[in-house]
């Protein structure tokens, strides 16, 4: 028997998208999804502390199969307990590359552990290329608002004109969140890396 996937997200709008790409990818899977934002909140005002660690800790040791955490913020931590950090087979695709990477982020607390993995993977490769961050989070409260068209246009917008400006051999959006974009960034001539898909495939064959 096949063991169901647990998802951790942080933001409801991660149900559908999690949702759509399984349907797409792999009809027979079952997710099990949870909503926490209360996490993310905690990590944000306080940082990931022992109490919220161990939180963490208890739910994916009473989870039946495969965890993937969504959330940037708390991957390293979650990743650290046994889970799948969504984020981790994008960087070590991104690696693979060749060429600066524009590093696409929305929340501050994403910055240091997305580029600690960035990095980690781009070692694990023995490549050595500029990460050229690109900070968003002016258009943040778009997407806690719930206007997620408007939120992804605004991040192909800002990837577009970074792009114009910098030389770039792919594109991260370090962010699950920002996945949307990709479609509307078709025509940079760069790839354009997202995570929710790698991770799900990466937890299917888990």
């Amino acid at each position: 028997m096949t063991h169901p996937i647990t998802l951790i997200h942080t933001a409801e709008i991660h149900r559908a998208t999690s949702s759509a790409l399984r349907d797409r990818i792999a009809p027979e899977a079952e997710l099990v999804q949870h909503v926490r934002t209360d996490w993310l909140d905690r990590a944000c005002r306080h940082g990931v502390r022992q109490g919220l660690i161990d939180e963490i800790a208890e739910f994916i040791h009473q989870a039946p199969g495969p965890v993937v955490c969504t959330c940037t913020t708390l991957g390293e931590a979650a990743a650290a307990l046994g889970a799948i950090r969504i984020d981790a087979p994008m960087m070590a695709e991104a690696a693979q590359v060749g060429g600066p990477i524009l590093m696409v982020y929305a929340l501050e607390s994403t910055f240091e552990p997305s580029l600690a993995l960035l990095e980690a993977a781009l070692q694990d490769a023995q490549q050595e290329t500029q990460v050229i961050p690109l900070f968003i989070g002016q258009f943040w409260p778009l997407f806690e608002a719930g206007e997620a068209e408007a939120f992804t246009a605004c991040v192909a917008g800002a990837v577009k004109d970074a792009v114009a400006h910098n030389d770039v051999g792919c594109v991260v959006l370090a962010q699950a969140s920002m996945a949307a974009a990709a479609p509307l960034l078709a025509d940079l001539g760069k790839p354009v890396l997202t995570s929710p898909e790698s991770a799900l495939r990466a937890a299917l064959s888990a």
